[in-house]
Formats: structure tokens, C-alpha cells, sequence
């Protein structure tokens, strides 16, 4: 730490002076995200560089750049397969490349997020190579294990992570003459936080990432870095002490360094990772809000709101001084987190459901406007996963096939409906390149045989340069769906009570297909949303307003430009949206 604290540049020193005086500045209303693939969008970092006006056409204030550490060679689970945490993949450029980014994104108010995986390393990362060459000391930075007695009595509660192509969670490693435990695909091996020098070598590498002008790290698959015999070994109480043991020693050297939790978990253990417990810790400052992602693909095929409501009311509030990341789509696949009490409350069979969301969005159920991939299909279950593009699982892939308007139009529609409530829920709203110029399904990857066997990289595409050159065009999809997206930016950032700091509720309305949802600050006032999940016109009841603590409503943002107040109802277009502040 004091070596670190030493190293540090007189740029990121001043950077930490501000983020002390103003410790809320991931939170404020103003900060827009934006996730991209450094090859897909750019080819190198170099060449991001020469990207950076677009990003300021959207007013991007966070630009969260997926796996760019050297991976090993592919196979390597899209990047998260690391062998060397302080270099960049060669193909992208190199760490002095990213350390030049990192300072022209400051320059421009961006602040730089990159994945960190701490829960394993690659098998040819150097502690892992220095352990295959007898060096006990790094054999103990893993868990190995000369027979199957421990493994097996570990997987009797362990859940695959992909039970279709890396089945189990321990691999033999003929040159160690041991099972290795591999959470998830055998060239993967898990760190053993038992062992205090895995903590420091961590710690080091974070150090070392937030000395580059790393301001946001994005800390992958957290929930497993703590085993314990008995358990699924996910979410156990070490992890959190570890966590909040790593955000304060980085703080002490690098003050403008938040992390991000990547824990896909049920939500009463989500809020956990933002240090919410038995009593408030400081923990991870950012989380990703996943139960909202999937309730709005939920709602958008269902056309119903009553699921989404009762779910999303029953999630904690995460602490005051931390905030969720909202998302319509990352580059993963959708699982779909719809628990059985959850889908009873709102009326519906669980089973069934999940099933539904599945033939829906894989457009296989009767009237399906989605051009989606099964991932991850488990035939002795029933359970499987969503792979595609926002706007192909929004119908635009489909629509423009037909050359139907009307559809193209409720394409749009729902695409810009999703991205409504994600810019005004609360928290860091991310954008996930490509959506908005509504980037369809890429198939190119089925050529590639590193590839092939994994649906996910088809709504991983290129950007699509050339599309993004339309985006003036008013009379084009791209251009009409970027227009849609500058204008809930700039909204977004004309609300201030849409400053994650405040305390969001979901509302029940007199229409199951219109979702409400109130916001309210100490200091900015109330904030009412309202989007209408009906592929028709739909109202409800006006005494919502009321309800919201709306004294003299103000339209900050309407899908048609009004606010249409009619016989005691609000009124609102299909796929509409509505967002009202107190005047």
C-alpha cells in the first residue's frame, strides 16, 4: 500500500481529492454507462480513442470495457480466462495503451470500468505455472486434491455453472497428479482465499490496475471466492469479509476507485455485496440490479405488470452511499431469476412461466415477435437460458425481415419502453453497445470453432459503423432509435431526483399492464414513472398521482411529447412511457 500510495500520479491524486469532497459522484443523476467489447467496437484501444465523440454524442460518463487483461489462448470464456492481470490482451494493445485511454477518458469526465477476476485464473497464469513446477508455495494458492473423497463430497451441493459443455467442478491435472477445483471450465482454476498471499497478490494486482487509471473495477464471479463443505460454496459470509477488507485497503491508496460487485444472485443476498446486513458495512459501491432486467423481458412478453411489481417490491434497498448498474442486456446470457414464490404471488406457475419466457424469447411460443437462442438447455429439467440482441428479442430482427412499419414501429417501441424505466429506476443505467443503433443477431461467430459451441457471441456483434452513420437520419431505424436514446439521456439528466442516492417503490396501478414506480429524494423531490407494457393505448387511475406525492405534476419525459389527464385516468400510448416531476 505504501508502495502503491507512493507510485500514484499527480492527475489520479487530484482525482481522489475530488471523489473524497464529492464521494456521491457514481450516483448522480447525470452519470450515463456504456459496455463494449474493446475488438467489437474498435479493434484496439488505440483505435477507441478515435471513438471518443460518439460516446460524448451520448453523453457517456462511465465506459465499462469487458475482459481486457491477457486471456489465454481460446478456448478462454470470452476473456475470463486471465494469465497476466497487468497486461492488456496483445491484440488490443498494451498496458501503457490502456493507461493513455484511462487519461483521455478522465479528460472528458468518463470514468473507466474493467473486469478483475477474483474468484480464478487461467491455468497457464504464472501462479499456476510455478505450481505445475513443484513450488508448494503456489500449489496452495489453489485447492488440490490427490483422490475424489473431498470433490466428491463437495459436488453433493455444488450447482454446475455450465452443465451442458463443463459439467462437474473439479478437473484432473495429470502434471499435478490432483483434482483441481474448477468452478467453471477446467482451464479455469480457483483461487484459495485460505491462504493469506492469494489476498495480498490480489490485492496487489488492484493496487497496480487503480495506479493505471482504473476508476470503476468490475470484480467477476465474487460469489464463489469462499468454499465450505455443506454449501452451494457461493454467497458464504468470508466473501463479504474479504470484499470489504479489499475496498478498504484500495481506498487508503486510491480513494477514486469504486468496485462493482458481478453477483448474479437472489436478491436477498444481492444487497449483501453492497454491504447491507445484520448492520450496514462498506462493501462493494455498485451491484448490478439483474431482478429488474428480468422482469422487464418478463413483463414485455407476458404484457403484464403484476409480476414485476410484487418482485420488485420485495427487494431490499441497497444502503444509502451505494447504487445498482440497471441494464436491459449485458453479454451474457438471460437466466430467468423468476423465484416460484414470487411467480405465485402475481397469479402464475413458476415452472411455467420460466418455460414461457424460454419459448417466447427462443421464438418458439405462438404469436412470438423474439428472434432468440436457447443457452444452456437442460432437458432433465426443463430449464435453459436466453441468448440475443436487444433488438432482436424486441421483434425489430423479425419486423424488418417482413418489411411490416407497423412492426418496425413496436419494435422500437419496446426497445426504447426497456431502456425508459432502466434510465430512471435508479442507479448507473448502462447501454450495451450497439442498442442504440439496434443492432441485430450476429451469426458470424458459428464460422469461428472457438466459438461455435456458444450462442452468447451472437449478441456479441461488431459495431456496425456504418449503421452508426445513420444515426441523423431521422428517417432510419438507427437514426430513430438513437434520437430515442439522446432524448432519455438528456431527460435522465434534467431529473435530479433520479440521483441513486434516493429510495425507489414500485406502485400497484387499477391496470396490470402499466408498471409505476416512485421515486423520492430528501432534497430533489418526488419522481413518477410509468410505462405501459400494452402493445394498445392503456390508462389507469389519475389518483396514482396523489398517490405519488405529485402536488403540480411536470412532464419530464412522454413517449408522444404529452400529458393526457382525461375523466380522473392517465392515458397512455402502446409501449408508452411517462416520466412526471413535482413543478
Amino acid at each position: 500500500m505504501l508502495d502503491a500510495a507512493s507510485a500514484r500520479q499527480e492527475d489520479l491524486r487530484v482525482l481522489d481529492h475530488r471523489r473524497e469532497i464529492v464521494p456521491d459522484w457514481f450516483q448522480r443523476e447525470r452519470m450515463v454507462g456504456y459496455v463494449c467489447y474493446v475488438d467489437k467496437f474498435s479493434h484496439t484501444l488505440a483505435g477507441l480513442e478515435r471513438h471518443l465523440d460518439y460516446l460524448n454524442e451520448l453523453k457517456v460518463t462511465y465506459l465499462h470495457l469487458m475482459p481486457l487483461l491477457q486471456p489465454r489462448p481460446a478456448p478462454n470464456d470470452g476473456g475470463y480466462a486471465v494469465v497476466d492481470f497487468r497486461a492488456v490482451d496483445s491484440r488490443l494493445g498494451s498496458m501503457d495503451d490502456l493507461e493513455h485511454l484511462a487519461g483521455e477518458l478522465r479528460a472528458r469526465g468518463i470514468s473507466l470500468c474493467i473486469d478483475l477476476v477474483v474468484n480464478h485464473t487461467a491455468a497457464e497464469h504464472i501462479w499456476a505455472r510455478k505450481a505445475l513446477a513443484g513450488e508448494v508455495e503456489y500449489q496452495s494458492f489453489y485447492f488440490t486434491f490427490p483422490d475424489r473423497s473431498l470433490p466428491d463430497a463437495y459436488e453433493r451441493t455444488l450447482l454446475d455453472v455450465f452443465p451442458s459443455f463443463a459439467p462437474g467442478s473439479f478437473s484432473w491435472v495429470p502434471d499435478l497428479q490432483a483434482w483441481v477445483w474448477t468452478t467453471f471450465n477446467d482451464y479455469q482454476w480457483d483461487l484459495n482465499y485460505g491462504n493469506p498471499n492469494v489476498f495480498l497478490a490480489m490485492l496487489e494486482t488492484m493496487l497496480f490496475l487503480a495506479n493505471r487509471g482504473i476508476e470503476v473495477m468490475r470484480l467477476d464471479a465474487v460469489p464463489f471466492i469462499w468454499k465450505r463443505l455443506g454449501t452451494d460454496c457461493q454467497n458464504q459470509p468470508e466473501a463479504h469479509l474479504l470484499l470489504q477488507a479489499f475496498r478498504a485497503l484500495v481506498r487508503v491508496v486510491a480513494p477514486a476507485v469504486a468496485f462493482k460487485a458481478e453477483a448474479i444472485v437472489p436478491h436477498h443476498q444481492l444487497v449483501q455485496y453492497l454491504g447491507k446486513g445484520e448492520r450496514e458495512r462498506t462493501e462493494c459501491d455498485l451491484a448490478y440490479h439483474n431482478q429488474l432486467m428480468v422482469q422487464l423481458w418478463s413483463g414485455l412478453a407476458a404484457r403484464d405488470a403484476a409480476l414485476m411489481t410484487h418482485a420488485l417490491m420485495a427487494m431490499p434497498s441497497p444502503p444509502q452511499q451505494t447504487s445498482w448498474v440497471t441494464y436491459v442486456r449485458c453479454h451474457d446470457d438471460i437466466g430467468w431469476a423468476v423465484s416460484d414464490l414470487d411467480a405465485a404471488a402475481a397469479g402464475f406457475n413458476g415452472f411455467r412461466h420460466r418455460r414461457f419466457l424460454n419459448d417466447f424469447y427462443a421464438g418458439r411460443f405462438p404469436g412470438s415477435f423474439a428472434r432468440g437462442a436457447l443457452f444452456q438447455e437442460n432437458f432433465a429439467t426443463g430449464d435453459a437460458r436466453i441468448s440475443g440482441t436487444a433488438a432482436s428479442l424486441c421483434g425489430l430482427e423479425q419486423a424488418l425481415e417482413v418489411g411490416d412499419a407497423l412492426l418496425i414501429d413496436q419494435a422500437i417501441r419496446r426497445l426504447v419502453l426497456l431502456y425508459s424505466v432502466v434510465f430512471s429506476y435508479g442507479g448507473v443505467p448502462l447501454i450495451y453497445m450497439g442498442d442504440e443503433v439496434a443492432l441485430r443477431n450476429e451469426h458470424s461467430y458459428e464460422k469461428d470453432p472457438a466459438l461455435a459451441d456458444d450462442n452468447r457471441w451472437m449478441h456479441r456483434p461488431f459495431m456496425d459503423w456504418d449503421a452508426a452513420a445513420r444515426r441523423s437520419d431521422l428517417n432510419s431505424v438507427e437514426g430513430r432509435v438513437f434520437s430515442e436514446f439522446c432524448r432519455l439521456v438528456e431527460a435522465r439528466q434534467r431529473v435530479p431526483a433520479l440521483q441513486a442516492a434516493g429510495s425507489v417503490t414500485p406502485l400497484w396501478t387499477d391496470n396490470g399492464r402499466i408498471f409505476a414506480y416512485v421515486r423520492a429524494h430528501p432534497r430533489a423531490g418526488q419522481f413518477l414513472g410509468l410505462a405501459n407494457f400494452g402493445d394498445g393505448p392503456e390508462s389507469c387511475d389519475a389518483r396514482i398521482l396523489a398517490e405519488a406525492r405529485l402536488s403540480d405534476p411536470q412532464l419530464a419525459l412522454s413517449s408522444d411529447g404529452r400529458l393526457d389527464v382525461r375523466d380522473g385516468r392517465i392515458h397512455m400510448p402502446p409501449l408508452g412511457c411517462l416520466w412526471l416531476v413535482d413543478r
